[in-house]
C-alpha cells in the first residue's frame, strides 16, 4: 500500500491547519498588487512537506508551540521567495502546474515580489525574538545561493566531481530540510546537541530526496520532469558522474561533446541517457540514495517510539518513492 501524504500529517494534522492562517496572516500587504500576488501563491501551494518536517520533528523532540508555528511559517516564507527568484533566473513560466509569477507580471515584479517575502520572514523572527530560528534559516538561505552559484560555475566547464556533486546538493536542496529539523527541534526546547543532530537527519533525507529528483531527468514514465532537462542545462548529477568515472578519456570527450550540443539536438540526450544506463550510473545512484535513506533512519531509531517518529519515518519513505 502507497505512502499517503494525508495519512502522514495525522499527528500534526490541527497543526497543519493552523499553520495555513498564520501563513496567510503572514503574506497580508496593504498594497493590492501585493495582495493579488500573495494570494495566487497560497491558491497554487505545493505538499507543503517543509513545515510539515517542523511539526513533527518538534512533536518528536519536545512540545509543539507558537515559536513552532513561526518557524515554520518562517521557513514557507523565506522558501517562497527563493522559488520565486528561482523562476526569474531560470526564465520558467511554470510552477506546479501554474504559470510563474515572472510569466503573469514580468520578472521586475517577480523580484520584488521574492524581497517582499524575505523581508515579511525576517521581521516574523525578529518581532518575537526568534533568534535562533532566524540564525538557522539564514544559513540555510545563504547555502542555497552558493549551491546554485557553485553548480552554475561548474556547468559551464562540465567537470563536476562526484565529491563535488555532494557539496551542491547539501547545499542547495539539504540545507532547507536540515533548516526544517533543526527548527522544529530548537522551538522545541532541544538542546543544541539535538538540535544538531536532527539538522544531521535533515541533510541526509535531503541527499536522498535530490538524487531521487536527478533520477527522474532518466526516468521517461516520470511526472512532473521530462527527460533530460537537467543534460541539456549542463547539470552534471551523481548517474553521469559516475558513468563518465568509468568511462576512457575518447569517451568522457565524446560524451561532454554530445551534451554540450545536447540543446539543439535532442537525439544527443537518448544517447546520454543509454550512455549512463550501459555504465551503471543509475544503479549506483539509487545505490547511494538508498544509502542515505537509511542513514537517515538510523537517526529516527535513536528516540522513542511515538506516532511523531513513525510520521517522519514514512515522509522520509515518501520522499524516495514520490513520482515528481
Amino acid at each position: 500500500m502507497s505512502i499517503q501524504l494525508k495519512d502522514i500529517q495525522l499527528p500534526v494534522q490541527r497543526e497543519m491547519m493552523d499553520f495555513e492562517k498564520t501563513f496567510r496572516k503572514s503574506m497580508v500587504s496593504n498594497v493590492k498588487l501585493l495582495d493579488k500576488i500573495m494570494s495566487y501563491i497560497i491558491k497554487r501551494k505545493g505538499k507543503q512537506m517543509r513545515p510539515l518536517f517542523v511539526f513533527l520533528t518538534a512533536g518528536m523532540t519536545g512540545q509543539i508551540n507558537e515559536s513552532t508555528h513561526r518557524g515554520a511559517a518562517l521557513i514557507e516564507l523565506l522558501h517562497t521567495a527563493s522559488l520565486v527568484h528561482d523562476d526569474v533566473v531560470d526564465d520558467a513560466h511554470y510552477r506546479r502546474g501554474f504559470f510563474s509569477i515572472n510569466a503573469l507580471w514580468k520578472n521586475k515584479i517577480a523580484v520584488l515580489v521574492g524581497d517582499f517575502l524575505l523581508s515579511r520572514g525576517l521581521l516574523l523572527a525578529l518581532k518575537n525574538n526568534d533568534f535562533d530560528l532566524l540564525k538557522i534559516v539564514s544559513n540555510a538561505v545563504q547555502q542555497m545561493s552558493e549551491g546554485e552559484l557553485l553548480q552554475m560555475e561548474k556547468a559551464r566547464k562540465l567537470d563536476i566531481t562526484e565529491e563535488l556533486y555532494y557539496e551542491v546538493i547539501r547545499q542547495k536542496t539539504a540545507s532547507l530540510i536540515s533548516s526544517c529539523c533543526q527548527v522544529g527541534a530548537s522551538s522545541s526546547g532541544s538542546t543544541q546537541l539535538e538540535v544538531d543532530k536532527m539538522g544531521q537527519f535533515g541533510t541526509k533525507v535531503g541527499m536522498a530526496f535530490q538524487i531521487k529528483d536527478d533520477l527522474f531527468d532518466y526516468d521517461n514514465a516520470a511526472i512532473g520532469k521530462s527527460t533530460g532537462i537537467d543534460i541539456r542545462e549542463k547539470k552534471l548529477t551523481l548517474p553521469l558522474i559516475f558513468a563518465l568515472q568509468q568511462s576512457t578519456k575518447s569517451e568522457v570527450s565524446r560524451i561532454k561533446k554530445l551534451i554540450s550540443s545536447s540543446e539543439k539536438n535532442p537525439k544527443n540526450v537518448k544517447i546520454v541517457v543509454s550512455f549512463v544506463e550501459e555504465k551503471g550510473g543509475i544503479d549506483y545512484a539509487y545505490k547511494v540514495m538508498n544509502r542515505y535513506l537509511y542513514e537517515s533512519l538510523e537517526i529516527l531509531e535513536t528516540y522513542p517510539e511515538t506516532p511523531y517518529r513513525k510520521a517522519l519515518e514514512q515522509l522520509v519513505q515518501f520522499t524516495i518513492v514520490r513520482k515528481k
